[in-house]
């Protein structure tokens, strides 16, 4: 049985759960994470000594990194239809998973400590302006590549680079801030409603 450790409120863990939702794999899942069991607890370090969620367990075989994670599954699980084969279609995939990691994550980072997590250490009024407006700019882009596919963010079908950036809008639209008017991205979001893994994970109530 695949072990998924750390809790479902994570970003992170969710979009683990959601791949294995589209897959329809099985799981365990471990509450680890704050508020639940420490990470910095060494029978986690053993297994990811970054101390962070999620990981998972499959057999023997233990990772960590929560992209590496659903392209494992979906490599593993026969997903082809999910993290296409084809080199071009799978480049654009990586493209959006990557850049929601590495770009879209950072943008988002202080206003959402702010403004949904009420940080104490982020309560900078000109910091948290300045991110939000980071943030718009960067969901301005999904925007304008939804508008161009008029589908889902990779192409005309649904794929791996869908689940981190759902979860990324959802975490937008929740977060208590001046939203832009993107009627693209509102489409695509309802798009998704009839996916369980979406209603499961995504637009769950938890940012």
């Amino acid at each position: 049985m695949l072990q998924i450790l750390g809790k479902t409120s994570s970003i992170n863990v969710r979009k683990v759960l959601w791949t294995c939702a589209e897959l329809g794999l099985s799981f365990e899942q471990e509450d680890w994470g704050s508020g639940f069991r420490s990470t910095d607890a060494a029978e986690f370090r053993a297994l990811n000594p970054n101390a962070m969620v999620p990981v998972i367990r499959d057999g023997d075989f233990v990772l960590w990194e929560s992209n590496s994670i659903i392209r494992y599954l979906a490599g593993r699980y026969r997903g082809e239809w999910l993290y296409p084969a084809d080199p071009h279609e799978r480049a654009r995939c990586d493209q959006w998973i990557d850049w929601q990691a590495s770009e879209l994550n950072r943008s988002w980072s202080y206003a959402f400590l702010a403004l949904a997590r009420h940080s104490a250490a982020h309560q900078d009024r000109r910091q948290i302006e300045s991110s939000s407006a980071n943030w718009t700019k960067h969901m301005a882009m999904v925007e304008g590549q939804l508008e161009c596919t008029g589908a889902f963010i990779a192409g005309q079908a649904f794929s791996l680079a869908d689940i981190p950036i759902a979860l990324s809008v959802n975490r937008w639209l929740d977060t208590p801030l001046q939203h832009a008017d993107f009627p693209a991205v509102a489409g695509y979001m309802a798009g998704l409603a009839g996916r369980e893994g979406y209603r499961d994970y995504c637009r769950n109530g938890t940012p």
